[in-house]
């Protein structure tokens, strides 16, 4: 009986593999959809009323695949330099501009994010004007196979352009 569940949900990925990029549901993400807490603690817990520009992706993984979730927005300029002051103090690994495929192969580096809600659909690179701010980082991979399972988190900022993206990534 229970068999049959487990092979049914098995067949239907439709639910499972969807990008979520509503504003919208950003509460019911951050709240209900990704597991663990610990990895968007310095999220928002809500998109705050004098963001704008905002964009979100949610991505829930598939098989292999890993869980993203990016919040990018500007806030006032003083906001941001409050928080870049905050994460700078707390970053365990700073990165400028990139990419996780470039930040993971620099002397002890770690895997980031990439760019997921940019503007640009073919470049997810940051620019160099972001500064990338790793406040966590855990290898759940083996001795010989690195980075292979884990989780990071962060956020970018761009003081020039007050912009900052939160963003968690599990693998």
């Amino acid at each position: 009986m229970g068999g049959g569940f487990f092979l049914s949900r098995a067949l239907d990925k439709s639910q499972e593999n969807q990008i979520v990029e509503d504003t919208e549901r950003y509460r019911e993400v951050r709240t209900k959809l990704w597991l663990d807490k610990s990895q968007i603690k310095h999220f928002p817990t809500e998109i705050p009323v004098d963001a704008t520009g905002v964009r979100f992706v949610y991505s829930p993984g598939y098989m292999q695949g890993g869980n993203v979730l990016q919040l990018r927005m500007k806030q006032p300029q003083s906001k941001i330099a409050t928080l870049v002051k905050q994460y700078r103090q707390t970053a365990k690994y700073k990165f400028r501009g990139g990419d996780t495929n470039e930040h993971i192969n620099k002397p002890n580096g770690v895997p980031t994010t990439f760019f997921h809600t940019s503007d640009d659909t073919t470049d997810k690179s940051f620019p160099f004007n972001y500064e990338i701010l790793v406040l966590g980082a855990d290898d759940k991979g083996s001795k010989d196979f690195q980075w292979n399972h884990g989780d990071s988190y962060g956020v970018a900022i761009n003081p020039q352009s007050s912009e900052i993206i939160y963003w968690a990534e599990a693998w």
